[in-house]
C-alpha cells in the first residue's frame, strides 16, 4: 500500500511539472486532472493534490519572461480552470480542512489584483472552443475569494457590543496574518510537520509577508465596502471618471426602455443624469478594468433602485437591468449583494407588496411552508408566528431584499451559475433572516417555487428565524436542549436523552414519512450566529442549568427523601437511588451549559460569566429557596453544577495549559474569581445563595482546579491561594487546602509545609 501511494505522489509530482513547463493545452489537461477526482475522491493523497493546487495559483515566473505586464496573465487558461475546478462548496472545505485557505485566499488576491487591473481587450480561445476574458478569470477567482472571506455574512455582525460575535473577525486582513504567521521559522514551529507543510505552500509565492496594502485595487474596493455598510452612499463627483462610468452602465443596463433619449434613472448625488443619444454608444459594453467597474456599481444599484422606488423604473426592468450587469461582470454580483444587505438593514426604503403582478407572489406554496415550519419545530414547543398571506395582509418584503431575491430567481440553475449563487444564496438567507417576520418564509415561498429540490433547506432555514428576534423563542429552544439532552421530558424526540435526542438523527422530507420535529440542538446550531443579544444568554442559561438541576434531582430521587439526603463521598445508594448515577448527570448538564455559553459568545462571553455573573448569582436571593429545594441534597447538586460549568467555560475559553494565545488572559480572569471566593471565606462579602450550595461550588471549584487545572492554580497569586486554603481549613478542607498549597508554586511551599507540620503533631 505504501509503495502505491508513493507512487500516486510521483505521478502527482509529473502532473504538477506539466502544469508549470508545459505547453498552453498541456498545463489545461494538467489543472483538469488536479481538480478532478485526486482532489474529491483521492482521501489518501489529498494533501499533495492540495499542496499542488495552491502552488499551481501561484505560478513561478518563467526564465525567459521579459514582457512589461504580470507573468500571471500568460497563465491565465490554467488559471481560469484551477478556479473552475475548486469553486464548489465542498472543494473549499477540503482546502480548509487542510489549512489552506490563507494562502489560497492570498493566492487569489494577487490574481484579482492583475485581472482586475487589465482593460478586456484580451482573451484566450481552449480547445473546447471556450473563449474567456479577462473579466471572467477576475471573476472566478473573486468569487473564491469571497466565499474563503465569507463576506455575505449581515451586516449585523459587524455590530459595536461588549461581546463580538463568534468568526465574525474573518476578514481579508486576517486571513493574510494567518498566511503571514507561516513563514515564521522558529525551530518549535518547524518540529511540526504540518507547519514545515504550511511553510513551504507559503514561501513558494512569495518569501516574503503579504498585506491588504499590497493590493492597491482590492483596498480601494475593501474600504468602498466597508464604507457601504457603514453610512449611505456618498462621494459620487460629476465629471469623474466614476460618474462617467456609472453613465455607461445605466446606459448598458437600461437602453432598451430609454429609447436612445435620456435615460429614466439620475444618479443619486443629484449632480449629474445619466443620458445617452445614439444606441450604437449605448449597445456598446464599456471596455474598463474590472475594478472601475466594481467602484462604479453601488452608485450604479442605488440609482436603479431609486428610480424603481420612485416608479420611473418597473421591478421587472430592475431585474432584468441588474441581470444584464451580473452577466457582463459577474463579480459585480458581489458588489450588489453587499450594497442590498446595506440597504436593507437601514429601513429606509419602503416595503412592496409580492402580488405577483409587480413583484412575484409567495402565495402559491406559502401556507405549506408554514406547516412545515410548525412539524419543525414541534419539539420545541415554540409557537410560529402566523404568516397571514393573502386576503387584507399581503406578503410584503422590503424594496432591496424584494430586489435582490427577484435578481436570484432569474438564474438558470445551471453549473455556469451555480458558482455565482452559492455567493447570492447564502446572504439572501442571511439577508431575509435579519428581516422582520415573515421574510424569510416568504423568501423560502418564492425560491421552492423555482427549485423544489430546495424546499427541505430553504423551509429549515425559514424555520430558524423564528428564533432571531425573539429571545423568549430562543429560551425555550435552549430549554428543549437541556430537556433533550438530559431526557427530561417524555416527547418522542428526547425521551431517552443523550447526544443523539440533543442532535437527531436526520432532517428531510424524506424522512419518517416527510418532515418532522428536528432536534434542538441542530436548530440552536443555525441559530446562535445570528443572535442579536447574546448577553442575556450568560443569565438565562445558569438559569436553565439550575432548573435542570432541579429537575434531575426529583426525577433521580424519591420526594420524600429530599430533604435527609445528603451526598455521600463514595457513591453509594440510598435504598434504590445512586447519588453516582445523579452526579453523572449533574456532569453533562453543566458540560451542555458550558458548551452552549461558549459556542454562543467564545472567549468574550466567558469571561463576562465568570467576572460578572457567578459572582451576581452568589450575592443574590436566587431560585435555590425555592419550595422543594429547602433541603441540602439539591442546593449541593447546584453547586457542583456550578462548579463543573465554570471550570469546563474556562477551559473552552483558554484551555488547560499555557501553549494558546487565550491562556495569556487567563491569570487575570482565574485571579479576580479566587479573589472573589477569598473574600467570601474571609468574611469581607455576604452572600445570598444557600450556604450548601456555596460551600459545595468552592470545593468542587477548587477540587477540579487541583486535579484538571493545575497550570491555574499556579497562575494565581500566592497570597490569594493563602487566603483560599486558610478558608477551605475553616470548612475541615485539609487535604483539598494542602494539595491546593502544594502546586502553588514556591511562594505556597512554606505554607504547605506548615500545614503539614500542623496535621503531623
Amino acid at each position: 500500500m505504501l509503495w502505491f501511494l508513493l507512487q500516486l505522489q510521483a505521478e502527482l509530482e509529473k502532473i504538477f511539472e506539466m502544469a508549470v513547463k508545459g505547453a498552453d493545452d498541456e498545463k489545461i489537461a494538467a489543472a483538469t486532472i488536479l481538480c478532478g477526482a485526486s482532489l474529491i475522491r483521492g482521501w489518501n493523497i489529498q494533501e499533495h493534490t492540495v499542496n499542488f493546487i495552491t502552488r499551481l495559483l501561484s505560478p513561478p515566473v518563467p526564465t525567459d519572461y521579459s514582457g512589461k505586464d504580470s507573468h500571471l496573465i500568460g497563465y491565465a487558461p490554467m488559471l481560469n480552470v484551477l478556479l473552475v475546478g475548486i469553486a464548489p462548496v465542498d472543494c473549499v472545505q477540503i482546502f480548509s480542512l487542510h489549512g489552506m485557505v490563507p494562502q489560497l485566499a492570498a493566492s487569489s488576491m494577487t490574481i484579482c489584483e492583475v485581472f482586475g487591473s487589465c482593460a478586456p481587450n484580451i482573451s484566450w480561445t481552449l480547445t473546447t472552443g471556450e473563449d474567456i476574458s479577462v473579466h471572467a478569470v477576475f471573476s472566478n477567482a473573486f468569487a473564491l475569494l469571497l466565499k474563503l472571506w465569507r463576506f455575505n455574512h449581515p451586516p449585523i455582525e459587524y455590530r459595536v457590543g461588549d461581546v463580538p460575535p463568534v468568526g465574525c473577525q474573518l476578514t481579508p486582513e486576517y486571513l493574510l496574518l494567518v498566511r503571514n504567521s507561516h513563514l515564521v521559522s522558529s525551530g518549535n514551529m518547524l518540529k511540526d510537520p504540518n507547519r514545515r507543510r504550511l511553510a513551504t505552500v507559503a514561501s513558494f509565492s512569495s518569501p516574503n509577508p503579504i498585506f491588504v496594502d499590497s493590493f492597491p485595487k482590492l483596498r480601494v474596493w475593501y474600504r468602498q465596502h466597508l464604507a457601504c455598510i457603514a453610512s449611505t452612499l456618498c462621494g459620487l463627483v460629476n465629471g469623474t471618471l466614476v460618474c462617467q462610468t456609472v453613465d455607461v452602465l445605466l446606459n448598458m443596463m437600461f437602453k432598451k426602455i430609454s429609447g436612445g433619449s435620456q435615460s429614466l434613472i439620475s444618479i443619486t448625488s443629484g449632480s449629474s443624469s445619466s443620458s445617452g443619444t445614439g444606441s450604437e454608444d449605448t449597445s456598446l459594453r464599456p471596455k474598463l478594468p474590472a475594478w472601475d467597474i466594481l467602484e462604479a456599481v453601488p452608485f450604479v444599484v442605488d440609482a436603479a433602485l431609486t428610480a424603481c422606488a420612485h416608479g420611473r423604473l418597473s421591478p421587472r426592468e430592475l431585474c432584468t437591468g441588474l441581470k444584464d450587469l451580473a452577466d457582463f461582470l459577474p463579480a459585480s454580483l458581489a458588489t450588489i449583494v453587499s450594497y442590498f444587505s446595506a440597504e436593507v438593514t437601514r429601513g429606509v426604503w419602503k416595503p412592496v407588496f409580492m402580488n405577483g403582478t409587480d413583484w412575484p407572489s409567495p402565495d402559491a406554496n406559502l401556507s405549506n411552508v408554514e406547516e412545515q415550519i410548525k412539524k419543525i419545530l414541534a419539539a420545541t414547543g415554540v409557537d410560529v408566528p402566523s404568516l397571514a398571506a393573502g386576503g387584507s395582509s399581503p406578503a410584503i418584503l422590503p424594496l432591496p431584499l424584494a430586489a435582490f431575491v427577484s435578481l436570484t430567481i432569474t438564474y438558470k440553475l445551471d453549473k455556469a451559475s451555480q458558482r455565482f449563487l452559492n455567493l447570492a444564496g447564502p446572504a439572501l438567507e442571511s439577508l431575509a433572516a435579519g428581516c422582520p417576520w415573515p421574510c424569510m418564509p416568504i423568501v423560502a415561498s418564492l425560491w421552492t417555487q423555482k427549485a423544489k429540490r430546495w424546499s427541505d433547506f430553504l423551509v429549515f432555514s425559514a424555520s430558524r428565524t423564528v428564533f432571531l428576534n425573539n429571545n423568549h423563542a430562543v429560551i425555550q429552544l435552549l430549554k428543549s436542549c437541556f430537556n433533550a439532552t438530559l431526557g427530561l421530558n417524555s416527547s418522542s424526540i428526547s425521551s431517552n436523552g443523550g447526544i443523539g435526542a440533543l442532535l437527531g438523527h436526520g432532517f428531510g422530507s424524506h424522512f419518517y414519512g416527510g418532515i418532522s420535529p428536528v432536534a434542538p440542538g441542530i436548530l440552536y446550531l443555525r441559530v446562535y450566529r445570528s443572535i442579536r443579544d447574546i448577553m442575556f444568554l450568560r443569565e438565562e442559561i445558569v438559569s436553565l442549568l439550575m432548573q435542570s438541576i432541579s429537575d434531575i434531582a426529583r426525577s433521580e430521587l424519591p420526594r420524600q427523601r429530599l430533604n435527609k439526603l445528603k451526598i455521600p463521598k463514595n457513591g453509594k445508594k440510598f435504598g434504590n437511588v445512586s447519588l453516582a448515577a445523579t452526579m453523572t448527570r449533574v456532569k453533562v448538564a453543566a458540560l451542555l451549559g458550558a458548551s452552549l455559553l461558549w459556542l454562543s459568545g467564545g472567549s468574550g462571553l466567558v469571561q463576562s460569566l465568570i467576572k460578572e455573573t457567578l459572582p451576581s448569582w452568589f450575592l443574590s436571593v436566587n431560585s435555590s429557596n425555592q419550595e422543594g429545594d429547602k433541603g441540602d441534597l439539591v442546593p449541593m447538586l447546584k453547586g457542583y453544577a456550578l462548579a463543573y460549568f465554570a471550570v469546563l467555560c474556562g477551559a473552552f475559553a483558554s484551555g488547560v495549559d499555557s501553549l494558546s494565545m487565550a491562556s495569556k488572559r487567563r491569570p487575570k480572569i482565574i485571579g479576580r474569581h479566587v479573589e472573589f471566593i477569598a473574600s467570601v471565606l474571609d468574611g469581607k462579602i455576604s452572600l445570598g445563595c444557600d450556604p450548601s450550595t456555596w460551600h459545595a461550588y468552592v470545593s468542587g471549584f477548587v477540587s477540579l482546579m487541583v486535579g484538571c487545572t493545575p497550570t491555574w492554580v499556579y497562575e494565581v497569586d500566592a497570597e490569594l491561594l493563602k487566603r483560599l486554603s486558610k478558608g477551605l481549613r475553616q470548612w475541615h478542607e485539609q487535604d483539598l487546602a494542602l494539595a491546593l498549597l502544594s502546586i502553588g508554586g514556591v511562594g505556597t511551599m512554606g505554607s504547605a509545609a506548615e500545614l503539614i507540620m500542623e496535621a503531623s503533631s
